[in-house]
């Protein structure tokens, strides 16, 4: 049996490989994760940016079924959506579907929502909501009611 003679620079050298493989499988397993999170965050923003369409449309189909009230349904109809700004609605119907809006989208109180009824019947509905520390959201939708 014969000895090997191993250089004391070359010691450890195997472990420190070994430890820098590690260090980039873990950093490159934290980057998987970092996006899958990402990915479920973007996932959210999605559904409730869809919620909110599907809000704004009922709404407004709502209008269309009811032409002979539309001015009832303006609802807080100056400044813009976040910021509105005037009498809120009392109207059945839209305390109805505020109701829906609080309870569907995240931090959207109903004193942010906004109901514009403007010449020519020219209907604009502005929905505004909020997620965790992140800057609030809007969707403007605009419908021209024929009466």
């Amino acid at each position: 049996m014969t000895m090997r003679y191993i250089h004391p620079v070359a010691r450890g050298s195997m472990l420190l490989e070994a430890l820098v493989g590690l260090l980039i499988f873990s950093i490159g397993i934290l980057a998987l994760v970092a996006m899958q999170a990402e990915s479920i965050r973007n996932t959210a923003e999605a559904k409730y940016r869809n919620d909110a369409s599907y809000l704004a449309n009922q709404i407004i189909g709502r209008m269309w079924g009811d032409r002979a009230n539309l001015a009832n349904y303006a609802h807080q109809p100056g400044g813009t959506p976040c910021a509105a700004t005037g009498a809120a609605s009392t109207y059945g119907a839209v305390t109805d579907w505020l109701a829906d809006v609080t309870g569907t989208l995240p931090n959207a109180p109903s004193t942010r929502q906004q109901v514009v009824i403007g010449a020519n019947n020219l209907v604009t509905v502005g929905l505004c909501w909020q997620t965790g520390n992140s800057a609030p959201h809007n969707l403007v939708v605009r419908a021209q009611i024929q009466g």
